[in-house]
């Protein structure tokens, strides 16, 4: 069974962390509409969704996604980049502790989970606004006697590493090389997105189906095209917050704490 934690969206969402987009108002409403559409389609898809309360203080705190790494062997509660965002993880920590032993990233490093891409036993992190070198190399320390290798990447233009690639099958990338050189990353088959939707690189792999937003229709159909199983969800209010499908969920298989 896969869990996926959610979180509640924040009557203070309109205060979120901005890097890349300008801040346009936000219609609370109807991003409860969206985010509840979003937690249905992972319950459709075979998850248990749990979902913890909004957390009035925190405003991006529905970001659940930049708060952790959930490996089989353990949990890494991450220190995000912006100061505003490190309160969030306390919460997420105790919601993992049945499932997971937790290791915990300090000072100085920093690491968003939006940078972290695992794929097989490699963890590819952005180098970012938010994840530095620190962050890296403990994370790297931390995950090494479980058998994962941890690597940097470059990212430009965009807010995270995820932001710019997702893996959306198992042999398969889906990338905007604006943002990211597709040489520091495994060879594997490439679904680029197409330049007109330069914010279309992020989408949410669920078993052998893909969540992604309704606002990128072309890259949409390229996906479709690969012959991948596409889930459409309408995310554009949270967009404006400058998110992805992924930020919204922490996805793991579930098992007791060993």
């Amino acid at each position: 069974m896969l869990i996926a934690i959610t979180r509640g969206i924040s009557l203070r969402i309109h205060e979120c962390e901005l890097t890349h987009v300008e801040r346009e108002p936000i219609d609370l409403d109807r991003a409860r509409s969206q985010h509840r559409q979003y937690e249905e389609c992972l319950a459709d898809l075979g998850c248990k969704v749990l979902r913890l309360p909004a957390e009035p203080d925190l405003p991006d705190s529905v970001f659940v996604e930049d708060t952790a790494l959930v490996l089989e062997e353990l949990a890494v509660i991450m220190r995000p980049g912006a100061a505003s965002r490190r309160p969030e993880t306390a919460s997420i920590a105790k919601a993992l502790t049945p499932y997971r032993k937790l290791s915990y990233l300090e000072e100085p490093g920093t690491i968003d989970g939006g940078d972290v891409l695992r794929i097989g036993k490699t963890i590819f992190v952005g180098l970012s606004h938010r994840s530095n070198a620190e962050g890296v190399e403990q994370l790297r320390d931390i995950v090494k006697p479980y058998g994962y290798g941890v690597e940097g990447v470059r990212v430009a233009g965009c807010l995270h590493l995820k932001s710019a690639v997702t893996q959306v099958a198992a042999d398969t990338l889906l990338i905007n090389r604006a943002c990211v050189d597709a040489e520091l990353l495994p060879t594997m088959r490439l679904i680029e997105v197409d330049p007109s939707e330069p914010s279309g690189g992020n989408a949410l792999l669920v078993r052998n189906s893909v969540l992604y937003p309704a606002a990128f229709p072309i890259t949409l159909q390229r996906l479709r095209d690969a012959g991948l199983t596409v889930r459409i969800v309408d995310a554009s209010e949270l967009a404006k917050a400058e998110a992805g499908v992924t930020c919204c969920s922490l996805i793991f298989e579930e098992k007791a704490r060993g």
